[in-house]
């Protein structure tokens, strides 16, 4: 259904231990600057020209872009669907208006993690509400070790532990999508309950919040977690192990009923909301949108269909896999034009057996498409 919504030398072990326990500060020194904590003097301003182009943008959409047609949009996203053999859902809207076009709006599709979004919008809520600091150090131990996607992990199977600032897990969360700076941040904020409480109290629909990594990804799998799982490959030969049946089972009803599944027009709400600075305060907005904007993953996604000039903020999610089935292969993200309007974006696949060069190359019609309405609507 388719709509339109209006409205190794051990005597040098030390000082290497020193060196990889704060080698955050490529990144987490500048999101700490972006929070005004000056540790990039002589930068400008980065939260005045963050919130400008975000903000700023969102008030202008609405005196000159809410109240043009977006039919020819529609008529796009919908070829865009039908031409893409697998379950897709899209949503597009301009920020500070009330349309959306896209298709399966409201169908639930696995995030995967895109749901880190929603753990540092919850720590930077705490850090609005003088509960959490940016600067607040954490340790990241053994008993703290996911799945998957976690560079942390040699660092910790190395020395025990390592040790880095909120800013810095928040920044290799979304920029890198590691999977266990992502969990310590969420039981550091007080655990899914207390994501969830922060969905609620900021009105975001359409958006369910997992158990957290571990949980989420053994449930997937048809596994019962045990830390051990969280070593080398054990999580692979463990899933490996299960009868064919089970794991077809276990993934079929995930896909059906995700546990962390969000609509893509509950998606791009959020996200709209986020940039015209309506869920956090404006310090924690820009630095919610200056991590964004230095994503690793996915630069094949939504960003490689964006044309020059264009700026992309996204957040990248990607399921498991069995056999030729995918599954929870997503890009959100806000797409802004040269001339400063904002988009918001989700593209979301629940499962596909379609190669990923095929699933990048419909999310980046998504964004070219979104680029040609733009373009089409100055003249």
């Amino acid at each position: 259904m388719t709509k339109i919504l209006r409205r190794s030398d051990r005597s040098a072990r030390p000082a290497r231990r020193k060196a990889l326990s704060w080698g955050w500060l490529a990144g987490g020194a500048a999101v700490l600057a972006v929070a005004g904590l000056g540790l990039m003097p002589g930068e400008g301003d980065p939260v005045q020209s963050l919130l400008l182009s975000t903000i700023g943008s969102a008030k202008a959409s609405a005196h000159d872009g809410c109240n043009r047609p977006v039919e020819s949009l529609q008529r796009e996203l919908d070829a865009i669907t039908a031409a893409f053999p697998g379950t897709v859902g899209i949503a597009v809207t301009r920020t500070g208006c009330d349309w959306m076009a896209g298709t399966r709006l409201d169908r639930h599709f696995p995030q995967q993690s895109v749901s880190k979004l929603w753990v540092s919008l919850a720590v930077l809520d705490a850090v609005d509400g003088g509960t959490m600091q940016l600067d607040d150090p954490l340790a990241i131990r053994p008993q703290d070790l996911t799945l998957f996607h976690q560079p942390l992990r040699a660092e910790v199977a190395e020395y025990g532990v390592a040790v880095r600032p909120v800013s810095a897990l928040m920044y290799e969360a979304i920029t890198q999508s590691d999977n266990t700076a992502n969990d310590r941040l969420l039981w550091a904020v007080g655990g899914p309950d207390r994501v969830r409480r922060t969905l609620r109290a900021k009105a975001i629909e359409g958006i369910r919040f997992g158990p957290g990594e571990r949980l989420l990804q053994s449930g997937v799998a048809g596994l019962t977690w045990s830390q051990d799982l969280s070593l080398g490959r054990n999580f692979e030969l463990a899933r490996a192990r299960l009868p064919r049946a089970e794991r077809e089972a276990a993934l079929a009803r995930y896909v059906a009923d995700p546990v962390d599944g969000a609509t893509p027009a509950g998606m791009a709400q959020a996200l709209s909301r986020l940039a015209s600075g309506q869920l956090l305060s404006p310090q924690s907005t820009a630095v919610m949108m200056q991590i964004l904007s230095q994503t690793h993953s996915g630069p094949r996604r939504l960003k490689a269909g964006a044309a020059p000039g264009w700026t992309v903020f996204h957040k990248t999610g990607t399921g498991q896999e069995l056999g030729p089935v995918s599954t929870g292969y997503n890009d959100v993200g806000l797409l802004r034009a040269p001339d400063g309007a904002t988009y918001a974006v989700a593209v979301m696949i629940g499962e596909t057996t379609r190669p990923i060069p095929e699933r990048m190359a419909m999310m980046q019609a998504v964004s070219r498409a979104v680029g040609q309405y733009h373009d089409s609507q100055l003249h």
